[in-house]
């Protein structure tokens, strides 16, 4: 049982900071209403995997190790940011195009690799997170030798978590009702997500600039 509430912990702490809107979110929605729930439900499995890097990283010592070497964090920072604005540029320049659905009417060229593509490195963009994650994972976990159950139900159980939060996320933004919201106010919608994206990455540049 002691060693069971590290785990509820941990996994209860990375559910909260999972449903907070951020980027993640922001992709995974427009990708489903914009895209097919197959190319939202490919992003969500994308932020899995984001998450189990995290996850196997925190248990290794790597992300802290990270938060010391300021170099390399405020370098991996604007990396991020760069990634974050990029992605605003291309939903922002795709904004005034229509979209292009094939006879079943879901979006063509919503490949299910490329969408896992982009989750994972949307996901791993933001260095913010791992350190949330190596936080998390110094305050919960138990001091003594981690049992060797504990330490591969971690990352499974992140990633089940990330995954199935998004996955929800996908399923219900894919549906029909938003999916017609979304048509008939692409070029707005567009730019509002593009404008949260370029937000985001310019918050985290400026952060990293800041120190």
């Amino acid at each position: 049982m002691d060693t069971l509430l590290p785990l509820f912990s941990i996994i209860a702490a990375i559910a909260l900071g999972a449903i907070s809107p951020g980027p993640s979110f922001v992709l995974v929605a427009r990708t489903a209403i914009a895209g097919s729930r197959r190319a939202g439900l490919g992003t969500a499995l994308g932020m899995g995997l984001g998450g189990l890097v995290f996850a196997s990283l925190a248990l290794l010592g790597l992300i802290a190790l990270l938060a010391q070497v300021a170099w390399l964090y405020l370098g991996l920072k604007i990396a991020g940011g760069l990634y974050l604005l990029y992605l605003a540029y291309r939903l922002w320049r795709g904004a005034g195009e229509p979209l292009v659905m094939d006879t079943s009417g879901v979006t063509a060229g919503a490949g299910f690799g490329r969408s896992v593509l982009v989750g994972l490195l949307t996901q791993l963009s933001n260095p913010k997170t791992a350190v949330v994650y190596a936080g998390i994972f110094a305050a919960l976990l138990p001091s003594q030798q981690l049992p060797l159950w504990l330490a591969l139900a971690l990352p499974a159980a992140i990633f089940g978590v990330e995954c199935g939060w998004y996955a929800l996320v996908a399923t219900a933004f894919s549906a029909g009702g938003p999916r017609r919201v979304y048509l008939g106010a692409k070029g707005w919608i567009d730019r509002l997500a593009g404008g949260v994206m370029a937000a985001l990455g310019l918050r985290l540049i400026l952060d990293s600039a800041r120190g």
